[in-house]
């Protein structure tokens, strides 16, 4: 299937909403507003809890749609593309999350009014997927610290702080914190071996921003064909307290002691074994295989952003 060039030439459209997503509790309206936004929809589907997801997915795909809309946050948007990666069909993407880190990085605004224009005006790009284990991730995978943060940012939490709950469980996160062992392999030889003894956090970036607005690197781009892999190493207090000043702009990685590289594979072991942050969602364990799939998801952004491009 040839991709579009822009969201209103699509034939048919399903929409797929993570009906558990923080700004998902009106799906009909979202629906609504789409239609009236102009986009040809022909099936609705509500995912009332993570487990319908794939089995959901699945249907959707197989029924042919030029464009796929789903409503939910990162983690719902990113095993979506992961099942579209390779298909030709066109994501579409409501942030109902949130984070809505990919909406960041693409330039969709985060109104609902706002997003369903841009899907119905949008012009469709090319960007890259990143693999954690086989598992799809749009934005960054990550172990550590991050992990620590996901498994304290209850529904409840994120209900009634929003992105600012992201600080508040980083902060508890950090005071529980065990330091690790772990080595970066390059399998295909462009770097080598690193050994690190004490680590915060290793994570594997895809896309630009994560963690409700932080940023990979001052360099991180979603269709750049690489992975920026970054370490912050164990350091007293004062020092993560430097680093977290300059997570937005991504220029923490410029700091002394911080490892920044850029690969298409790395192998992440740690000691000991750790579970590995997709994207808001805990998917996989190390050892972990990351990988990147060049242009791999179509997707719909505003006519005016310049996240991506249209090369594939």
């Amino acid at each position: 299937m040839v991709p579009t060039k822009a969201a209103r030439d699509a034939n048919s459209v399903a929409v797929v909403i993570n009906a558990g997503a923080r700004r998902a509790a009106l799906p009909d309206l979202a629906v609504e507003k789409l239609q009236k936004a102009g986009l040809p929809i022909s099936s609705v589907h509500h995912v009332r809890q993570g487990s319908e997801l794939p089995g959901t997915l699945k249907r959707v795909v197989a029924g042919g749609h030029d464009m796929v809309v789903v409503g939910g946050g990162d983690g719902t948007v990113s095993f979506a593309a992961g099942q579209l990666a390779g298909t030709g069909t066109v994501l579409g993407i409501l942030p109902l999350g949130t984070a809505n880190d990919l909406a960041r990085t693409l330039e969709i605004p985060g109104g609902l009014d706002a997003a369903c224009t841009a899907l119905a005006d949008g012009k469709v790009v090319d960007i890259d997927l990143g693999r954690a284990n086989g598992w799809p991730f749009l934005n960054v995978a990550s172990v550590g610290l991050s992990v620590g943060v996901t498994e304290r940012l209850s529904p409840r939490l994120k209900r009634y702080l929003g992105p600012m709950a992201y600080g508040v469980a980083a902060v508890r996160a950090y005071s529980r914190h065990k330091p690790f062992r772990a080595r970066l392999e390059f399998p295909d030889g462009d770097h080598g071996t690193l050994e690190l003894p004490d680590v915060l956090q290793v994570a594997v970036g895809n896309g630009r921003h994560y963690g409700g607005g932080n940023a990979v690197s001052p360099t991180a781009g979603i269709d750049d064909h690489i992975l920026d892999v970054y370490a912050i190493p164990g350091a007293p207090l004062r020092e993560h307290v430097r680093i977290a000043r300059l997570l937005k702009d991504g220029s923490f990685v410029e700091r002394d002691g911080v490892y920044h590289l850029t690969t298409r594979h790395v192998r992440l072991v740690t000691q000991p074994s750790l579970p590995v942050n997709l994207d808001g969602e805990i998917a996989t364990a190390t050892p972990t295989d990351f990988t990147i799939e060049r242009n791999a998801v179509h997707v719909v952004v505003p006519r005016a952003s310049n996240a991506a491009v249209l090369d594939g």
